[in-house]
């Protein structure tokens, strides 16, 4: 039996059973394009479960350095704990493992995904959601990919810019039994380039927020101090820059930027 944790549970405690507890592998999620295996450790007397995503188990892909995917992923989660915004599950780096050195996340229990998002025809498109893109489906019959017009989910759309997601697919997106989002599946981010994927894109073009402009104000200085050098414990110097330039361009603009054309602007599949 694995203990249901609260889903703000990131503490230095919990933190450190992520990253030095025993783990003993439960499964592997096959869905999966890397090797992810679930686990249990223990945490205050109790188990819980938790993502293992070693680097050994890692595809090669021809535009990311091997050997750096469960790095992005802790380096997504630092900025989003900088940032005190809540969708990305404690997260840290492990030198030590079953199959080796690796990522491990903590599991939420009980949360589902795919609620936020979904492709209907243009006649199907629930009243309040945002359409992201246009389509084509293997029948020939014109879809639209739409989401939810949530305060949470603007908030990690604006996010997935700032770490340049290029893999925001709708099952990446979970509710835990709270109705709080979180958001996993941060490997292919922080690339130099703009590769930004993603199902949210119902905000393009809009105008940013005061608060929304204040967080990215607050990035773009942290960036320039220590909390900037210590990401390049997890990302390449340029990398780092390539963000804090992200940050300038979005300030600049003052609004949510639209499908460039130069990339496909949806990950494929969807779900």
């Amino acid at each position: 039996m694995t203990a249901q944790l609260p889903a703000k549970g990131r503490t230095p405690e919990l933190l450190e059973a992520l990253a030095t507890a025993e783990l003993s592998i439960v499964g592997r999620l096959v869905e999966a394009s890397n090797a992810t295996l679930l686990c249990t450790l223990s945490y205050r007397g109790e188990s819980i479960r938790c993502v293992y995503k070693p680097t050994l188990g890692e595809r090669p892909l021809w535009d990311f350095h091997d050997g750096t995917l469960g790095r992005r992923e802790v380096a997504t989660a630092v900025i989003a704990a900088q940032l005190e915004l809540e969708f990305v599950p404690p997260t840290v780096w492990r030198e030590g493992g079953p199959a080796g050195a690796g990522m491990c996340q903590l599991w939420i229990e009980g949360a589902t995904g795919g609620t936020d998002v979904e492709v209907v025809t243009p006649d199907q498109i629930p009243a309040e959601w945002l359409v992201s893109v246009h389509g084509i489906d293997a029948q020939h019959r014109e879809v639209v990919v739409v989401h939810a017009d949530t305060q949470d989910l603007r908030r990690l759309a604006l996010f997935d810019i700032l770490v340049n997601n290029a893999d925001r697919k709708g099952g990446h997106i979970l509710r835990d039994t709270n109705a709080q989002v979180f958001a996993v599946d941060h490997g292919v981010t922080f690339h130099v380039e703009d590769k930004l994927r993603t199902v949210l894109w119902g905000w393009a073009d809009s105008a940013l927020s005061p608060d929304e402009l204040s967080l990215l104000a607050q990035l773009a200085h942290e960036l320039g101090g220590e909390f900037g050098q210590s990401l390049g414990a997890w990302l390449r110097p340029e990398e780092v820059a390539a963000v804090a330039e992200r940050v300038d361009r979005l300030l600049a603009a003052g609004k949510f930027p639209t499908p460039s054309g130069d990339w496909p602007a949806v990950p494929w599949p969807v779900f």
